[in-house]
């Protein structure tokens, strides 16, 4: 009788698309924890975001005058920022799946609600994913969004996701139909592109806009930045050039110059001259000696092409999160170091002010994942002229 061979184990790469994607561990998984706000009897319109993440689009939106009421995740660093940003607003802290709409409606105490903002999952779309594919779990959260919108019945839905969806099978087309049909309007979507909004950095978004009795021209998103305006597109000595030089490891929280932009300016608004989160990467000498060896503009590591050391006179590549690792992504133009917190919060337009929680890796995923504020500003000053 042939003897029997035990199987042999072979292990897959990180990067086969078979392999179940690795889970944040901050997840909370738990019943969702609720916490309820004040301010539901504010006379602005109101916002609620789902999938809010550290609160991007709710902090543009906020620009333009809304109010945020709501936000919800399943990260737990990010609702901690959230709430540490937004100290008076309903959160949410739990997977999406688990929560009963009719507790949101509840919390919004007979008000209708004005916007339902989505930011969806979008690692299952990004290009930056090498693992992206159509069956990605992730790929079908939007219909968790739905449910919402179904019940919610809110004047205006937005959604939003990387570029990447455009080119995974039919998602844009079904998330259209599929939101046209539950929120009773013509859902419509488009890619803008955030350095056309003042946002000194590569991105582009998927949006998706609705409004209730009306169709939204996304001709309204006026630009403010780049060859059809008057202004620069904002570059990263704009946007970064001000802050204080560091070595590894060196925090400092008081600026100690000027600021030298119109960009610069609006980051310091009502910062009474401290901030938080500018503390240099704790990095071993071989990386401080890969990003001294790098020529600015040019790329660090021959197989990441993305992760660059910046220039002064360049917008910076997508910002991406990281994942869950304790990597950086872009090396600074000057100092030989990754960025901070605070720079990556500047590259994606939020304020000095705003406060990010959860320790540096989970800093650079809140802060990668995010919506860059400027570009929800100017989707958010257009949404305005049609509900007032």
């Amino acid at each position: 009788m042939p003897e029997t061979k035990e199987p042999v184990n072979i292990k897959k790469s990180v990067w086969d698309t078979s392999v179940k994607v690795e889970e944040n561990g901050y997840y909370w998984n738990n019943d969702p924890l609720f916490k309820k706000g004040s301010n539901i009897n504010t006379d602005k319109p109101i916002v609620a975001e789902l999938f809010c993440g550290c609160g991007g689009t709710s902090l543009g939106f906020e620009m333009a005058g809304f109010e945020t009421v709501l936000g919800c995740d399943i990260h737990t660093p990010s609702i901690q920022t959230f709430q540490a940003n937004h100290p008076n607003c309903s959160t949410i802290n739990g997977d999406i799946k688990k929560v009963d709409p009719e507790v949101v409606k509840e919390l919004l105490n007979g008000r209708q609600l004005d916007v339902l903002i989505g930011g969806i999952p979008c690692q299952g779309f990004s290009l930056n994913n090498r693992k992206r594919h159509e069956q990605d779990d992730r790929n079908y959260m939007y219909k968790e969004f739905a449910r919402f919108v179904e019940v919610l019945q809110p004047k205006v839905v937005v959604l939003e996701n990387v570029s990447g969806m455009k080119s995974v099978g039919s998602f844009v087309s079904d998330i259209e139909t599929h939101l046209s049909k539950i929120g009773h309007m013509n859902v419509k979507s488009k890619l803008l592109y955030a350095p056309d909004y003042g946002v000194p950095q590569k991105r582009k978004r998927l949006i998706f806009i609705g409004i209730r009795d009306n169709v939204f021209d996304f001709r309204d998103i006026i630009k403010t930045h780049g060859p059809e305006t008057e202004n620069e597109y904002v570059t990263i000595k704009d946007a970064i050039g001000d802050l204080p030089a560091l070595k590894n490891k060196e925090t400092k929280t008081k600026y100690n110059s000027e600021p030298s932009s119109d960009f610069q300016e609006l980051m310091r608004l009502n910062t009474n001259g401290r901030f938080t989160g500018h503390t240099a990467p704790n990095h071993p000498a071989a990386t401080i000696e890969r990003i001294r060896n790098t020529k600015p503009g040019e790329p660090m590591y021959d197989r990441f092409k993305q992760r660059i050391r910046l220039a002064w006179n360049i917008l910076s590549p997508t910002q991406v999160s990281g994942g869950i690792r304790p990597q950086f992504q872009l090396g600074h133009p000057k100092d030989n170091r990754g960025l901070t917190i605070r720079e990556r919060c500047r590259i994606q337009s939020f304020p000095d002010n705003f406060i990010v929680k959860g320790g540096t890796v989970q800093a650079r995923v809140q802060t990668g994942n995010a919506v860059p504020p400027f570009l929800a500003k100017a989707v958010a000053l257009a949404i305005k002229k049609y509900i007032e």
